[in-house]
């Protein structure tokens, strides 16, 4: 049995460059260092732009960690796991990026690649849960044995510190505890 990593990007942890307490900060979020960029606003194909603000993207991407968290089939809880980080990467899309004038609709492009291109510092994260796609798709058509139980709980914790990291990321204070419990 292999035993598996979530991906730990260094701006997740401080070092002893950055400050680690919020107040030091007139803005009250991090500021720009190597391992945590300035934010910079990049153009993308504006069909591939979130309808919706940051805050109602991370506020279901929370909602649907909480329903994760309540269900029984592993397959489901993966599947709505999974959605809920990438409904949190949408927010980074909709917080970060701006619509790129003239620019046609292409092939699709994945929210992770885009999210990539606006915030590099997710880039691991951004991999780690693109990896895991193919295993939402399998358990969304009702593949039963696509995802274990454990699987299921260690994205789900995946997840929420994702979650977490995004919301540190936008400048606001995390809201859902890091390592949301499997009910029952």
């Amino acid at each position: 049995m292999t035993t598996r990593r979530s991906p730990r990007p260094l701006a997740a942890v401080p070092t002893q460059s950055q400050p680690t307490t919020q107040n030091q900060f007139p803005s009250g979020g991090p500021a720009a260092s190597p391992a945590t960029p300035a934010r910079q606003e990049l153009p993308v194909p504006a069909h591939a732009l979130p309808q919706r603000s940051p805050r109602e993207l991370l506020t279901m991407a929370r909602r649907g960690l909480e329903e994760a968290a309540t269900m029984r089939p592993d397959g489901l809880r993966y599947a709505t796991a999974h959605l809920a980080a990438l409904r949190a990467a949408a927010a980074v899309l909709a917080a970060r990026a701006t619509p790129a004038p003239g620019v046609r609709r292409s092939r699709p492009t994945s929210v992770w690649t885009l999210v990539v291109m606006v915030a590099p510092e997710l880039r691991e994260w951004a991999a780690f849960f693109a990896a895991g796609a193919a295993k939402r798709a399998a358990a969304e058509a009702g593949v039963t044995r696509a995802v274990t139980g454990r699987e299921a709980d260690d994205l789900l914790r995946d997840a929420a510190t994702f979650l977490a990291l995004v919301e540190t990321t936008l400048g606001l204070v995390p809201t859902m505890p890091i390592g949301v419990p499997r009910a029952g």
